[in-house]
């Protein structure tokens, strides 16, 4: 569920293993029973439910599955709360990690332990917040679609920007902008297969494969705790990188 780009988490969801995917299911259940609690349980009404849904949809997961997730926000309304670290790496990597937890004190330990073992700096709230922007990102399959007349009728929803890769177009706008986007695909009649609202680095720091590797490992630290939902950074992580992960 971590990213420093549009393009990572995509590529990593997809990639996934099967433990790997089973974590992600866990991570998915508990935002699609949070995003329903806190905003009703009806999707076409519920902009972060309805994203949520998608991801999960996106993921293969069963529709009774993820009814049962929503139907779930009934009894778990309180149970969990939102929780952002910010913290450095050696070599100037900067982390934002999100959480979901129902125990404050135990992701908090858990975090900053991992930010000492691994030779890092967990900073106050905010630190790190001129790192990043704040986006929407939709990843969007190409299908039958002609590139130049899609783009031309999605543009004036409040895209800023889109790239085809692929066969699969990512889109990316501004966080206002974001609900506005999934209505006009849903109004085109077009299901993304996955969006999400993410922290994209306004730059990004390109290291060895090696060092790169030992981040991404640290990365993988954060995301197998179950109260991580996401893990955002600013390393480039370059196609020679992504071959060793892939391998």
């Amino acid at each position: 569920m971590s990213g420093h780009s549009k393009w990572s988490t995509i590529k990593r969801k997809k990639g996934a293993n099967d433990a790997k995917r089973g974590k992600i299911f866990t991570k998915l259940i508990k935002e699609i029973t949070v995003a329903a609690s806190t905003g009703g349980p009806d999707p076409e009404s519920n902009p972060r439910l309805r994203s949520a849904v998608q991801n999960a949809r996106g993921m293969n997961m069963p529709k009774d599955t993820i009814q049962r997730a929503i139907n779930k926000a009934d009894k778990d309304n309180s149970s969990f709360m939102e929780l952002t670290f910010e913290g450095m790496l050696a070599n100037g990597i900067g982390l934002i990690v999100d959480c979901l937890t129902d125990n404050r004190n135990r992701t908090v330990g858990n975090v900053r332990s991992i930010f000492t073992k691994r030779g890092g700096n967990l900073g106050t709230n905010g630190s790190l917040s001129f790192m990043f922007d704040r986006k929407g990102v939709i990843s969007l399959p190409k299908g039958e679609l002609d590139p130049d007349e899609f783009e031309l009728e999605i543009i004036d929803a409040g895209v800023e920007e889109i790239e085809l890769e692929d066969d699969t177009f990512m889109i990316t706008t501004p966080m206002e902008e974001f609900h506005n986007v999934q209505v006009k695909l849903q109004e085109m009649g077009l299901e993304p297969e996955s969006a999400d609202l993410q922290r994209i680095p306004n730059d990004t720091i390109e290291l060895t494969v090696e060092q790169s590797l030992g981040i991404m490992k640290i990365i993988e630290e954060f995301e197998d705790d179950d109260d991580v939902q996401s893990v955002w950074h600013n390393l480039e992580v370059t196609d020679e990188v992504n071959a060793e992960l892939d391998s």
